[in-house]
This record gives structure tokens, C-alpha cells and sequence, in this order.
């Protein structure tokens, strides 16, 4: 072979042999568009090797066959190499997996990463072809080995990750491996396209039109803003409408000629400056109208004054990026080639390296060898059998089950069980769920329960069927008495148990193949266009009218797939259409792809959240259905994305891989909003830190964000890491000292102030940003204001200084610190809670809703926002004659009274107090939660009345769903009807405001019905303990009315209102119950 040495960087594109072309013509099965199937491909491989002569790489010409694998490819090029005897000490000393493959597109080094891949498949050989390049050119260089600098770096970000994630001593494959390498090209991408500007400030805008009840307090479309500057400020009068610039260009004509008082040089212009809020790190910068702002609205809401800082922009120096040590690797790395290119039909079989799937026509079958447990549960007179499933989603394919034997540490099967689905048949995202049941005999009955399950993915992340042997370790279904709140996202997990030592083993057997069999990517398929008949249109109608939790019967589903084009125009009807696909057919899963890929009524539809959720649940595996779903959502705006992060972060649980559409769009999204990069950070760190089943798949996420997100933002992570485990070490430590006792003790209160001064001292970081409201800054503990609560876990009551130095207010920030308190449920219920209102403004309601700050930061724990001004209805019943403040009815009125400094105040008060009132007896009745405490209800000296403590009540939701003989729908008691000037059954303007607004408010959540059931359904799945069953889900249905006319709906919630008026009794009853026994389940908010 003549070794040729090229001095050209560009690659050479590839040629045709004449023989092939030949050969070519007589194989009938090809068409033309497959010609390249079997072809050669010249390569030039430029070798890590040098010639001693001339200096330059070896380099060496090959002919390579383009359904060779990657691995096939380098171990060629090795023999060719050695058999020249060129370089031999390098060659004969290392193996072809020394090297990586290299090569040049665009002036970027991409990797050809995937070892199992067939040649021909590659982005460069597309790449070389639309070039026209006669030969390619790849690069072998060593593998590079990382710098001591970029370990130190990976070990830093392992730290903020909460997670090791070079770690693979867990997994049976290298997708986790796969997917951080892959993750690096949308992120390269996101930042190619990053305005340093707009990121540094990150302002936060919102897209929704400006509410009637927000410009009824504007004048003229006029509002005042207070621009300060050092110890000065100036009072402006601007536009709604005004951009941020034009605020600058006014202000500045209005102090030309005080700029010195000011302290603003001559030399400069409004371009050398931008407004800031006083206070917060929030921005009032970008081309959008002032009215637009976040925090404008909030003030124009709360009536406050808006006050700005003019200042210089931050240095946009402060986000630079880590420079990547990796290659980018391949675009169409893990794709398979199409079936003709992989078919054994007509082809030499001595030159086939790859199968593809569809050629295997025999059932699919699993030997299960045995389950080998270290321990056996305490129970062992069991009988055990183990149940294997082919699930897509939640479609049940085929199953079978071995059969039953007694439960010893190492039972034996060796049996293998045939699956009714051919091997063809198996879609990409089918997990193989392997369950070991035990079955015990009561009276007749024979009772079985889950005991361990472990699933594995048939189609790996490239799009190979698993071959030979795997010993898969089970998770343990959790008891009744343990945390079991998210079993039923954690039964999809396709990881296996990292506690190896302990946990059960299931040892199975899956076929063996001589080559990889591919799963082939879906082709172009004929067009049938079938007309729907008007008697069925009907049908079809109302089919597609019912809510997402109808389900269909055999007839809709066949209904619906027979005139699957008709469907496509509507895409109302696609998760109905998707969910009657039977996805364990080839053919139904290929004329799926196909109708997906042609159809374009999606694309230009008007954006339904609640629709495009829908298709993201864990209803739907198929990465074409949730790649269009996400499509949809890239339209979203950062606020809205914000508003539904926390669903869409539990949503990649239902995903069957790591690498998808929504973890792309999430990096994407976080990538180009601080903001969102915040709260991605915490709710997968928190997720990270509590839940083993999904831990890896969050980690590489968050590891692919940190990666971009820049210094300043991981300097900022670091402190709130810092704080958040020095604030645990001491709640544990203050727990230990008062563990047995309920009330807190002025020692162990003492204990904790010294413990909080030793920190301070011994390097607490200066300040840090409050990880539920990152636009605030925290600073130094004011340590004689911080407490220990009187409630079981022992939460610590923290207030710290403000640390911006431009803030206006004397107000300290007041943080709970909870350990011991999963508080993921009460960040599902409080954000459906922020969802419900964006829906209340939209129809210009404003419900005064109030939902605080909480947040996860690890494993059950958390920080919670004290609300200031604002204490439980108990506090308030009980301050005044002790436990028998229950039933004086004129107690709230009497103290909102004295709150309120004149009798307008005092109207005011009432007047929020009827509006926020409704807003959460109208929200709690939809969610099931509506039967409350006096001590989890708070309300403000404003008259603001909101519900705390929702984790409380999830962990119990059996016992409030469906309301029984002494339950009521929400709290409504007399003396919340004293308050509205009413008693018994007698009215009032107020309480015919407070029904009026109780039934708006609920009418405007009927017409988001289809959101709010997914929201709710996705919520029992991933945070509410063995919360599916049917009755459940019915619940919501039912609350809201589902398929019933609007007069109907509003006489419901006025019966719901009326039935809270007769019983209100009974509640304060209870109540006082809670007083004199004084069982303070929830007292969280009654400190020392």
C-alpha cells in the first residue's frame, strides 16, 4: 500500500467504484436512492504516527466498506498499518482503541464517537458528498487524556451537581457516557448565539397583556418612576408604552442641568447607563415597554411606588465559559442507517456486519435464570414469581410470568418465556419491566404484591436491540410506613439499584446475535387518504371534545386510527390519536412517523400548553411524539417557561433516554435566562439529592448547564450550597438537643444563636442569592431576631440583612430553614397555584393570591419565605381568650380592625380579604385540598388571607379527596363570614361579591379544564404516594365539572358554598378541638 502524505486540510469527498456500479445494477431489491449501500469509500487516515523524513503525519488510503461499523473501520486501519511495518513500535505496542477518530467541518473538530455505528451513516460522509469531495480525510490522534486543570474543574462541578457524574460503576451501557458528549453541541450552539448583554442583565419580562384591573390604576397610561443616583433621586413621569431607552432619554433631559446634584458627569449619555430596581439584582433593560416588567406590575398591583438606580451596566466578562475539552461528536451520532441499507435480503452475507431489526420475524423471548437476594425480608414464608411486561408508556405489549416457588435467598428458574410480539415488532423506547411478585393464600383469595422491580430498555439510546446476558439489581417497593410519594414515576426508571451490596438481583438471558441488530430509521411510505362520513363525525367530535382522563373504548380507538388523516387536521385530537396507536406493530408505528412528519397543522396551530403537556406525560415514549410536543413549547416565553419549569423538570422522568427533545430544551432554555438557569439548577439538584431512580439522568443535565452558565452564575450556586449545608449541619445538631420535648427551650434557643455567631465568623459566605427569589440578595444573620420553631422537625426561624446596598427598605429577609420535610409536594401544589393565577389575569381577576417562596435545596430539605405581617387564624383566635377563641365569630373581624390604622384601611382590608378568600377556596376545592387547619391558614395585617404547609396534607390525600359526611369543600366558617358582614344564612354586599367572585374565578378555570387535569395528573404521579388509581384522577373531573353546561358548573360551586355555610360550625368545632388538645401537627409557623 502507498502510504501518501497530503498537505490539504480540506476533506475529500467520496467515490464510486465502476465495478460496484456494475454489481449495482443486477440486485433488483435496490433502488437507486440506496446505491451508496454496499459501496467503498476512499478515506485518507492522517495517522498519529510521523514520517522521520519529512515530519509530517503518516498517512494511509483505504478503501472502506460503508456497512462496516465504526470499531470494523479502525481495526482496518490498524492491520493495514502493522502489516506495512510502519512505526511498529506504536502499533504493535497499543490497540486501534488508543485513538479516536477526528475530522473537520466548518473549522470545528467533530469526533466520530459511536463505535457500533455504520460507516456510512456518518454526518461526515453526508457532509463530504454535498461537497463533493472524491476522497474523505480523518484524523487518528491518541486519546487525549484529561489536564489536572479539568479534573479539578469536573470535581468542582461534582460538588454543586451534588453527584459524581464520571461515575459508571452503575450502568450497563455508555449512554450516560453518550449523552454529556452529546450534550455539547446544543449547548455550544445556545452559546454561539448568546447576547452577553442580555444575559448578564437577564431582564424579566412578561408576554401577557396588561390586566383591566392593572391600568385602571394608571392615569392617562402615565406612571411615576424614582430614578436614584448616589444619595439623589428625580421623580419622572413616563409612558406606559416607553421603552427603557426613552425612560433614560427622559430623565436625562430632566436633570440637564442638575447633573451635578446628581452626580451624573457631563462627558456622558443615557447609552452609558441602565435602570435597576432599588434592591434587587432585576433589570429594567431590552426593547419592551416598561409596562412589561415584572416588577413594575407587581408595584402597579401592590400600589407601591417603583424606584430605579441608575447605574452602569454589569460587565458581561463576569459569564465567561470554561473552555470545552471535548470534541463535539457527530450530529448523527446513535443513528442507525434505513432498512435497505442494514436488510440481509439479496445481499452477500459475508459482508453484512449489521442486522436490521426488521428482518427478525420470531417472537421476542427472555430467559429468566434467577433472583438472588444478600438478606430475606423479614416475611419468608412467601411464594414468588417473577412477571416480565413489554410496556411502551403505559401500553401494556405482551406478558408472561414463570412460575411460582418458594422465596429463598436464590431462586432458580432457567426457564425461558416467550413474549406474543415479534422481535420486529419492538419499538425504540419499549422497556422490558421485570417484576418479582409474592403471593400469599387468605381464605380463598390468593393476594399478590409487588415486591421488586427493575426495568431495561429493549432498543438501547443507538438503536440496538440488547444482546446476551444482564445481571440487573432491583429497587424494593417502598413499605407503607416509608416515603413512597413518587413510586409511581420511579416504577419507569430504566436505571437499576446502585446499592449492589443489598438489593435484590434478577439475572436474565436475552438472544444472542453474531452481528448488532439496529433498529432502522423510519422510511417514506405511501399516502391513503380516507374520507370520514358525516354519521361519524359526530362520534369523532365528541370523541375528541372529553378530557385527557376519558378513556377510550376499543371502538374510539379503532374509529379514531381508522381515519388517522382526518385526525391530523385537529391537533385536539392527536394525544387521543397517539394514545390509540398499537405501538407494538411495525407497520402502525412506521405510518405514525410518517403522518407525524408530513403533517404541518401542528406547527402552525396557536400554542396549547395544556395540549403539548399532555403529549410529555408518561403516557406517550415515542421521541417523534415528544420531539413535536417540545416544538411547540419553544415558543413559549422565559415566563411562561418559568411557569411551568417544575412539571416540565418531572416530565423527563417519563422520557425513555437521557438524551431528548424536553432535556435539550430545558439546557436551551437555561442556557439563555439566568433566571430559568436558577431554578433548573435547584429543582434538579433537589431531585438529585432525593431521588436514586432518576439521579443520573438529572445530574448529566445540570452538569451540561453548569458547563455554560458562566463564572458569575457558579460563583453564585457555590454560596447558596455553602449556606444551605452549614444551615443543615446546625438544625441537626439543635434537633439531637431537643429531640424528646415540644416546646423549645430559651437554651436551646441560646445554643442556636451561638452556633449561627461561630458560623459567621468561621466564614459563611458574605452574601448569597435567596434561592426562592434569586433577584434578592441575603447578607450577614441578624442573630438575635433567629429562633428555633416549636413544631416536631425543629425548623429554624432566620432573618438576615439585605445586602444590596441600594435597597430602600429596613426590612430584614425572614427564611425558614425546614430539615427533615420533603418540600417537592409543596412546590407542585404552589406552583399550580402561580398557574392558576396567570389564568385568573388573563380574564383581569386579581385574587390576591399569595405563593410564598419554598424550595427543595437537597434531600428533605428546604428553605420557605416568612410572609411578612402576617399570622395563623389560630394565633389570632387564641390570643384572645385562649382555646375558646374557636367559636367567637367578631375575633378576625375585630383584629383585622386594629391592624388598620383608619376606617378606609380598614375597607380596603376587608375588600382583599373577600377577594383572597375566593381565590383559595375556589383553588383548594379544585386540588382536593380544601379541608384545612386554622393553623394552615394565615392571614396578612392587609387582610390578605392565604394557605401554608401543603406537604402536610399530600402526604394524607387519601383522607381529603372526595369530601365525606363531616368534611367540607374548602374553609368558609362564620367568622371568615363575620369578616364579609354576614351570619347564618342571611347576605351581604360583601358575601354576594365574595360568591360572584367564586364563580368567576372557577368558570375561568373550567375553560383551561385539559391543563389543569394534566397538571394535576402529572402531580400524582411524580408526588403523591399511591395516588393513580381511577378515583383519584376522578376527582378532579368532578371538582371541576368536566362535560357539564356553565349554568350547571356555577350552581355547583354556589351548592359547594352553601354546604360550606351549614357545616362551618362544625369545622370551627374542630378547630377548637386542635386548640385545646393543642395537636400542633402543622404549627410551623408558631415559633418560640
Amino acid at each position: 500500500i502507498e502510504l501518501q502524505v497530503s498537505d490539504e486540510e480540506e476533506p475529500q469527498p467520496v467515490v464510486l467504484r465502476e465495478e460496484n456500479r456494475r454489481r449495482r445494477r443486477k440486485m433488483k431489491a435496490f433502488t437507486s436512492t440506496f446505491s451508496v449501500a454496499m459501496d467503498q469509500i476512499a478515506i485518507e487516515f492522517v495517522l498519529p504516527t510521523t514520517t522521520k523524513s519529512s515530519r509530517s503525519p503518516d498517512t494511509l488510503l483505504l478503501e472502506v466498506a460503508g456497512n462496516w461499523t465504526v470499531e470494523q473501520v479502525k481495526a482496518q486501519v490498524w492491520l493495514r498499518v502493522v502489516a506495512t511495518n510502519l512505526c511498529p513500535e506504536f502499533y504493535q505496542k497499543y490497540s486501534p482503541d488508543h485513538c479516536i477518530l477526528l475530522y473537520q467541518k466548518k473549522g470545528n473538530w467533530c469526533e466520530i464517537y459511536d463505535k457500533h455505528q455504520v460507516f456510512q451513516t456518518l454526518d461526515c460522509i453526508r457532509y463530504w458528498k454535498a461537497l463533493k469531495k472524491d476522497v474523505g480525510k480523518i484524523h487518528l490522534t491518541c486519546r487525549p487524556q484529561p489536564s489536572e486543570e479539568s479534573t479539578q474543574y469536573q470535581r468542582y462541578l461534582n460538588y454543586l451537581i451534588g453527584y459524581d457524574v464520571t461515575d459508571v460503576s452503575n450502568v450497563h451501557d455508555d449512554e450516560l457516557e453518550f449523552t454529556r458528549r452529546k450534550l455539547l453541541t446544543p449547548r455550544k450552539i445556545e452559546l454561539a448565539d448568546r447576547d452577553p448583554k442580555l444575559y448578564s442583565m437577564d431582564p424579566w419580562i412578561t408576554s401577557k397583556h396588561l390586566p383591566e384591573y392593572l391600568l385602571s390604576k394608571v392615569t392617562n397610561s402615565h406612571i411615576l418612576l424614582v430614578i436614584h443616583r448616589n444619595k439623589a433621586s428625580q421623580t419622572i413621569k413616563v409612558s406606559i408604552d416607553d421603552t427603557p431607552v426613552q425612560v433614560l432619554q427622559t430623565f436625562f433631559t430632566k436633570i440637564s442641568n442638575k447633573r451635578a446634584l446628581l452626580g451624573v458627569p457631563e462627558d456622558v449619555c443615557e447609552g452609558d447607563y441602565i435602570l435597576r430596581v432599588c434592591g434587587r439584582e432585576e433589570y429594567i433593560y431590552g426593547n419592551h415597554p416598561v409596562r412589561d416588567f415584572h416588577w413594575v406590575r407587581q408595584c402597579l398591583k401592590n400600589g407601591e411606588e417603583i424606584h430605579l438606580v441608575l447605574e452602569s451596566a454589569p460587565n458581561p466578562g463576569q459569564d465567561l465559559v470554561q473552555k470545552e475539552d471535548w470534541a463535539q461528536v457527530d450530529d448523527c451520532t446513535g443513528v442507525a442507517g434505513t432498512h435497505e441499507q442494514l436488510t440481509i435480503d439479496e445481499k452477500d452475507h459475508e459482508r453484512v456486519f449489521t442486522i436490521s431489526l426488521w428482518d427478525c420475524h420470531r417472537k421476542f423471548r427472555v430467559k429468566v435464570l434467577g433472583i438472588d437476594i444478600p438478606a430475606l425480608p423479614r416475611n419468608p414464608e412467601l411464594i414468588v414469581y417473577v412477571e416480565a411486561s413489554i410496556f411502551h408508556g403505559q401500553q401494556l405489549l405482551a406478558q408472561e410470568r414463570t412460575s411460582s416457588k418458594a422465596f429463598t435467598e436464590e431462586v432458580l428458574w432457567n426457564t425461558w418465556l416467550e413474549f406474543n410480539i415479534r422481535i420486529r415488532d419492538l419499538p425504540k423506547g419499549a422497556r422490558l419491566s421485570l417484576q418479582v411478585n409474592c403471593s400469599s393464600h387468605d381464605g380463598n383469595k390468593t393476594k399478590s404484591r409487588l415486591l421488586y422491580y427493575v426495568n431495561l430498555l429493549l432498543v438501547d439510546h443507538r438503536s440496538l436491540l440488547r444482546q446476551g446476558e444482564f445481571i440487573l439489581h432491583m429497587w424494593k417497593m417502598p413499605e407503607k410506613t416509608e416515603d413512597n410519594s413518587s413510586v409511581n414515576a420511579d416504577k419507569l426508571t430504566s436505571a437499576t439499584n446502585p446499592d449492589k451490596a443489598s438489593s435484590m438481583a434478577v439475572a436474565i438471558l436475552l438472544d444472542k446475535y453474531c452481528y448488532p441488530v439496529a433498529l432502522p430509521k423510519s422510511r417514506e411510505g405511501e399516502r391513503g387518504q380516507r374520507e370520514m362520513p358525516n354519521h361519524l363525525r359526530k362520534q369523532f367530535e365528541s370523541i375528541v371534545e372529553t378530557d385527557p382522563l376519558h378513556p377510550l373504548s376499543q371502538e374510539d380507538k379503532e374509529l379514531l386510527w381508522h381515519f388517522r388523516e382526518e385526525c391530523m387536521r385537529h391537533p385536539r385530537a392527536y394525544p387521543k390519536l397517539l394514545g390509540s396507536v398499537r405501538w407494538g406493530r411495525q407497520e402502525a408505528v412506521l405510518a405514525t412517523h410518517r403522518l407525524l412528519e408530513r403533517s404541518s397543522v401542528w406547527d402552525r396551530s396557536v400554542l396549547d400548553v395544556g395540549l403539548a403537556m399532555q403529549l410529555l406525560d408518561c403516557h406517550y415514549s415515542d421521541a417523534h411524539v415528544r420531539s413535536m410536543a417540545v416544538r411547540k413549547l419553544e415558543t413559549l416565553g422565559d415566563d411562561d417557561v418559568l411557569r411551568y419549569l417544575l412539571q416540565l423538570v418531572q416530565a423527563v422522568k417519563f422520557e425513555p433516554y437521557h438524551d431528548s427533545a424536553l432535556a435539550r430544551f430545558l439546557l436551551k432554555r437555561a442556557l439563555r435566562s439566568k433566571r430559568i438557569g436558577h431554578f433548573l439548577f435547584w429543582f434538579l439538584r433537589s431531585e438529585i439529592a432525593q431521588s436514586m431512580h432518576y439521579q443520573q439522568r438529572y445530574a448529566v443535565l445540570l452538569e451540561a448547564y453548569l458547563r455554560g452558565c458562566g463564572e458569575d452564575m457558579l460563583q453564585d450556586f457555590r454560596r447558596q450550597v455553602e449556606m444551605t449545608e452549614a444551615l443543615q449541619k446546625v438544625t441537626r445538631e439543635i434537633k439531637a438537643m431537643s429531640a424528646e420535648k415540644y416546646d423549645v427551650s430559651a437554651q436551646v434557643v441560646f445554643q442556636l444563636r451561638q452556633k449561627l455567631e461561630n458560623l459567621q465568623t468561621s466564614g459563611l459566605p458574605e452574601s448569597f442569592r435567596v434561592p426562592y427569589d434569586p433577584g434578592l440578595r441575603a447578607g450577614a444573620l441578624v442573630i438575635e431576631q433567629c429562633k428555633v420553631m416549636a413544631s416536631k422537625k425543629r425548623p429554624l426561624w432566620l432573618q438576615f440583612k439585605r445586602a444590596d446596598p441600594t435597597t430602600l427598605s429596613s426590612d430584614t429577609i425572614g427564611v425558614i430553614f425546614k430539615d427533615g420535610d420533603d418540600l417537592r409536594q409543596d412546590m407542585l401544589i404552589l406552583q399550580i397555584l402561580l398557574i392558576m393565577e396567570s389564568i385568573w389575569e388573563e380574564e383581569s381577576l386579581d385574587l390576591s393570591l399569595l405563593p410564598y417562596g419554598c424550595i427543595s435545596t437537597g434531600n428533605k430539605i428546604g428553605m420557605i419565605e416568612i410572609v411578612r405581617d402576617a399570622t395563623t387564624i389560630a394565633n389570632i383566635q387564641q390570643s384572645v381568650v385562649g382555646s375558646t377563641g374557636a367559636f367567637k365569630d367578631e375575633i378576625l373581624n375585630q383584629w383585622l380592625r386594629d391592624k388598620c390604622v383608619s376606617e378606609e384601611k380598614f375597607q380596603q382590608a376587608v375588600e382583599r380579604f373577600v377577594f383572597s378568600c375566593g381565590g383559595y377556596c375556589v383553588a383548594t376545592y379544585v386540588l382536593g385540598v380544601g379541608d384545612r387547619h386554622n393553623d394552615n391558614i394565615m392571614i396578612t395585617e392587609s387582610g390578605n388571607l392565604f394557605h401554608i404547609d401543603f406537604g402536610h396534607i399530600l402526604g394524607n390525600y387519601k383522607s381529603f379527596l372526595g369530601i365525606s359526611k363531616e368534611r367540607v369543600p374548602f374553609v368558609l366558617t362564620p367568622d371568615f363570614l363575620y369578616v364579609m358582614g354576614t351570619s347564618g344564612k342571611k347576605s351581604s354586599p360583601h358575601f354576594q361579591k365574595f360568591q360572584d367572585v367564586c364563580v368567576r374565578a372557577y368558570l375561568a378555570l373550567r375553560h383551561h379544564t385539559n391543563l389543569l387535569v394534566i397538571l394535576f395528573s402529572m402531580m400524582l404521579m411524580t408526588g403523591m404516594p399511591q395516588l393513580t388509581s381511577k378515583e383519584d384522577i376522578e376527582y378532579i373531573r368532578e371538582a371541576l365539572t368536566v362535560g357539564r353546561p356553565e349554568e350547571e358548573a356555577q350552581r355547583h360551586l354556589l351548592d359547594q358554598i352553601e354546604i360550606c355555610r351549614d357545616k362551618g360550625w362544625t369545622v370551627q368545632f374542630n378547630w377548637f378541638l386542635h386548640l385545646v388538645l393543642g395537636i400542633k401537627q402543622g404549627g410551623d409557623k408558631r415559633s418560640a
